[in-house]
């Protein structure tokens, strides 16, 4: 028999997982973790070749970058976009108020490629393993809301109170991931600034992809402590019951 005050616990900390998956889901999934404006454009452009460099050029980080920095460029953990003048032309001689958004993905080998530093001939293991870090994280956070669930099916069909200990840990570690993966792509993308330097009046602030993500973090933590709580409680209570009982 369960008190309604450890019901009630479960039945608040499961909304608050679920409302983190879907936020952490969504900002994984989609391009606005960092955006750049760019002032408007005030010489003639080939869109047409700026289109074919960023879409089926060879991946390099200081190309894509210069992109970036150009066009109105968003930075995501799998996606990286631009912003084009929709012109009827192959050529722009003024900025329309009309653009195209153009957006690539990373491929898994990109995705743990080696960045170099500044003289492009030493690898560079800090920026390197924050990407893989910012890649990886938010997959073992996923996953481990993902089993905590499952453990939380077969706790319900073995009638046991017990392994809620086990999701509210699972929790605690995805929310220490979901931190992680915010503070790696922060660290990372203000390294990126600093080895490319940005033109002048381009101005880069975080997009609400990553406020998404930082959002789950707590929401994670907060499942975790009324899962903890909610055991902990339970198995004190459940041991004074027993201990009456043999008295």
């Amino acid at each position: 028999m369960v008190d309604n005050r450890y019901a009630t616990a479960l039945v608040i900390g499961s909304v608050l997982s679920l409302l983190a998956t879907v936020y952490l889901s969504v900002a994984v999934g989609t391009q606005n973790w960092f955006q750049y404006s760019t002032p408007p454009i005030k010489q003639c452009v080939n869109t047409t070749a700026i289109k074919n460099e960023f879409l089926t050029g060879d991946f390099e980080e200081k190309t894509y970058s210069s992109h970036l920095f150009k066009w109105n460029g968003t930075l995501g953990l799998w996606w990286r976009c631009i912003q084009v003048p929709l012109c009827s032309h192959w050529y722009c001689c003024q900025q329309d108020p009309k653009t195209e958004t153009l957006c690539m993905s990373f491929t898994l080998p990109q995705q743990f490629s080696t960045k170099v530093k500044q003289n492009e001939s030493e690898e560079d293991l800090l920026r390197t393993y924050l990407w893989r870090c910012q890649f990886l994280l938010p997959l073992v956070s996923l996953s481990l809301v993902f089993l905590s669930g499952l453990v939380g099916v077969c706790a319900c069909l073995c009638r046991s109170f017990t392994p809620t200990l086990v999701v509210g840990l699972f929790h605690f570690i995805a929310g220490l991931c979901s931190l992680g993966t915010v503070c790696c792509f922060r660290i990372s993308v203000d390294l990126l600034n600093g080895k490319y330097r940005k033109p002048g009046g381009i101005v880069g602030s975080m997009g609400w992809s990553l406020y998404l993500a930082l959002i789950s973090f707590p929401l994670q933590m907060m499942a975790a402590a009324l899962f903890l709580w909610a055991a902990r409680s339970h198995r004190k209570h459940y041991t004074r019951i027993t201990a009456y009982r043999v008295a």
